[in-house]
This record gives structure tokens, sequence and C-alpha cells, in this order.
């Protein structure tokens, strides 16, 4: 199983999450491109720790939206959201060759990941953005959501996600972060709800009823309170119950 988590969010003086920590801990990093968080600087660091620990590298993109963390929702025209999605793949392209790694995947992020889920023509427009950069990189998604027909339709690889340190409708959407409740903070619950998604394929809704989830990565949000002590736990978890960690794709050595 695949573990990762949202990355390089750190802006000038605002530091978001524990990143060398995280690198020790996940297969995968989901690494901010500038529109809804980090700056270049930052971001530079995070790949460059990445290629030295082996973590495969994601482009994280979003809603050009740092005042609201990318977690607004818009109504971006279709020209502006594809060129914004090409654009920070680009970014990260380019700053990930400079660290000596390369960029293998995208996930969307926050307001832009949830809308897309469902939306045909954000969802169009992400798909046609990858394609027009790279149609051999991964696209990563919400587990269940119907972008992941369109996008292995249009000709994309898709890995599904679910979420650790989130709760669950019983329709298999997240619960709203303006609920109670939809941010997990217990390692050790988190880590046994885990463990039965990747045995049994559920997951416990907040009404108690299990959902049928088919994920290939499990993601820990960095900037949630207590990231690392939840990673370190699932990781260990997982590992005592003799199931791997590994990205879903394997790591590529870049010349540099």
């Amino acid at each position: 199983m695949d573990l990762n988590s949202d990355l390089g969010e750190s802006f000038g003086a605002w530091a978001m999450g524990d990143d060398a920590a995280m690198l020790d801990i996940v297969s995968s990093a989901n690494v901010a491109c500038g529109f809804h968080a980090g700056d270049a600087a930052g971001i530079l660091a995070t790949l460059r720790a990445a290629k030295q620990r082996g973590v495969v590298v994601g482009a994280h993109v979003g809603y050009r939206d740092l005042v609201g963390f990318g977690r607004r929702n818009m109504d971006v025209a279709s020209a502006d959201l594809q060129a914004d999605v090409i654009y920070q793949i680009g970014a990260l392209q380019g700053l990930a060759t400079a660290a000596g790694t390369c960029v293998r995947y995208v996930k969307p992020h926050g307001a832009l990941y949830n809308t897309m889920a469902e939306d045909r023509r954000q969802a169009g427009d992400v798909i046609s953005a990858i394609k027009a950069v790279d149609s051999s990189l991964v696209l990563m998604a919400l587990a269940g959501s119907s972008i992941i027909g369109w996008a292995r339709d249009a000709g994309l690889s898709v890995v599904a996600e679910a979420f650790a340190d989130r709760a669950y409708q019983p329709s298999g959407a997240l619960v709203s972060r303006r609920e109670p409740g939809a941010v997990l903070h217990d390692p050790q619950l988190i880590a046994s709800r885990m463990l039965r998604l990747a045995r049994e394929g559920v997951i416990e809704a907040v009404d108690g009823s299990l959902v049928a989830i088919e994920a290939g990565s499990i993601c820990v949000h960095g900037d949630s309170p207590g990231a690392v002590a939840i990673a370190r736990q699932l990781r260990a978890s997982f590992e005592q119950q003799g199931l791997a960690i590994a990205s879903f794709v394997p790591p590529v050595a870049a010349a540099g």
C-alpha cells in the first residue's frame, strides 16, 4: 500500500507541517506547486529531501488561492484551469530536475480535488492539462469518484486514494471540513481503520455503516495536527501486520 502526504506547503516565514519527518515515513510526496501554498525555495528543499530518501514525487496542483489555501470552491474558466494546471506541473518539473528527481504523478489539492471528483467539466480540464504535459503521469483521485472512470477512458493511469485522517459519509464522500468530527486525530484509531481498509476494502462511515473503498494509496494530510505521529503509527501498524508500504510507481533515479 502506498502512503502519501501533502508537503512543500510552507510559505516564507509561515511553516506548515514537518516535511523532513514525514519524508522518513511516506512512500509518495504530493508537493505543492505554489498556487495554493509553497514558495520556490521551500519546494526545492522538499524535493531534494524526497530525492535523498527515495520518495516518489507528485505535483499537488490547485486553484490559484494562497489566501484560502486552495480550499475555497472556484468556478474557473476551462482555458484558465487547464493553463493553471499545466503551469504548476511544469514549475514542479523544473524544480524536480534541479533536485535530481522527477514528477511521476499529479494529485489535485483541496477544493479542486473535491470538485473534479464529480464535475465533468473541471475533471476534463485537469485530465486535458495532464495529457498536454505528459500522458504517462498518473492521476491520483478520490476512491469511488466519477473522475477515475473519466480519466481512464481518456487514457490516463489512475490510482484511487483513501484518507486516513478524514471521516467518511455513507455515500463514500468525505465529511465536509465544516462539520464537527471531519478530521480524525487518534493515531491508533486511524491505523486500525486503515488496516481494515487494506484487508477488507471497507471503512466505517460516520453513521457506523461500512463503505466499500478500493484504494491503492492512503493520505495523511501534512497540515493536520499530529500528522507525523499519525503517519508513523500507520506505517508501524502496517509493517507489524506484514503489509508493505511502497509507492504505486517505482522511484526513478534522475541525473544530477
